[in-house]
């Protein structure tokens, strides 16, 4: 597997160690993965990272030793039996007096177990802080979420080819699931949602065995990772003619769509690009849009920024989100169109491929 140069990640932990002061602590303990993968290329499913200004260890147990000392250079790698014990020897060594530590993933049992340990230290919560660590995104990490969109694409224009009338939601998701691994993705990003008629008025439905039928929208909601790294889109396909009703709702919603990527850029408030879609969507259309215009895409299919009603988030250049405004007619059908762009000084540009403009299958 190919990895982006080790320079980018020694770049990303000096970034990171400059800050740590600047955030009320001597040194920071991360137990997300994919930050930890973020900041040393490590691509095992557990470990800790332990960093300071002067220094950042990587610790693991005997099960990712070889493979970590395998992909991770510039810091060391220790191997733990015990990881709370690993914790205590590291920040030892490392003389912290003031660790901070990710909230959300740090159990209270742990988190009491620490304290127990490391008695003359105090552990620290950092929300905002870690937050926003892998919000924007550097050259490397947009080489390869373009990869992963472009696997994306082939994927999903081979399902439009493909898909008739008759098949299951099921069959639906697997031909795609099959064409994105052919074509290259290392899994799908997120469970794939395929749902027809009444089921796409659920934005979360799971693909069932319903029948695909004259007259449905059919929603598409998929990603592939591809070294990692996320794609993340909504096509809506129309199957045979369908109502007025229905094609003027599609309208509405490409509208929304269109409106809020052309408003997107450095400084823009997150919170506005979501007024902006439902403004567009107007009165008549934005009580069946229920939830928040987009979120941020990279090594998670979910990352900061949030472009939703209650945001506080101000876009920045090298952000990747998605702008995905949809309606959603309970009992009757859904549509819902999302595009990943990255943000740049003026505008944006898009990541996703897929055209948007309605496809119709006979």
């Amino acid at each position: 597997m190919q990895h982006p140069p080790l320079n980018v990640f020694s770049r990303r932990r000096s970034l990171v160690q400059k800050k740590i002061s600047r955030w009320g602590v001597d040194g920071i303990l991360l137990a997300d993965i994919c930050n930890i993968r973020y900041l040393s290329g490590f691509t095992g499913s557990e470990g800790l990272l332990l960093a300071s200004p002067e220094g950042v260890r990587l610790l693991v147990d005997g099960r990712y030793t070889a493979q970590a000392r395998r992909e991770v250079c510039g810091i060391p790698v220790f191997e733990f039996a015990d990881r709370l014990e690993g914790v205590e020897q590291a920040a030892a060594k490392m003389r912290l007096q003031k660790i901070g530590f990710e909230p959300l993933h740090m159990n209270v049992s742990d988190h009491d177990r620490l304290i127990r340990r490391l008695k003359n230290v105090n552990l620290i919560p950092l929300g905002e802080e870690l937050r926003m660590l892998r919000a924007r995104k550097d050259a490397a990490e947009i080489v390869l979420m373009k990869k992963a969109a472009a696997i994306a694409a082939r994927a999903a224009s081979g399902l439009a080819e493909a898909l008739r009338p008759g098949w299951t939601e099921r069959e639906a998701a697997l031909y795609l699931e099959m064409q994105a691994r052919q074509g290259g993705a290392e899994q799908m990003a997120f469970e794939t949602i395929v749902a027809s008629g009444e089921n796409g008025a659920f934005p979360h439905a799971q693909p069932s065995c319903r029948k695909i039928r004259h007259g449905d929208f059919v929603v598409v909601d998929f990603g592939v990772r591809y070294q990692g790294y996320c794609s993340d889109e909504t096509c809506t396909f129309a199957i045979g003619e369908l109502t007025r009703n229905q094609k003027n709702a599609y309208r509405a919603v490409k509208r929304a769509h269109d409106e809020a990527i052309a408003a997107i850029g450095a400084g823009a408030a997150a919170a506005e690009i979501d007024a902006l879609a439902r403004r567009t969507l107007g009165k008549k259309y934005s009580r069946y849009f229920v939830h928040g215009t987009g979120h941020g895409v990279g090594l998670e299919v979910h990352e900061a920024p949030r472009l939703a009603p209650t945001s506080k988030d101000v876009l920045q250049s090298g952000m990747a989100v998605t702008v995905e405004p949809g309606l959603y007619y309970p009992g009757l059908w859904g549509i819902r169109i999302e595009d990943t762009v990255v943000v740049k000084k003026n505008g944006c540009e898009m990541i996703t491929s897929m055209s948007k403009d309605l496809i119709t299958i006979e």
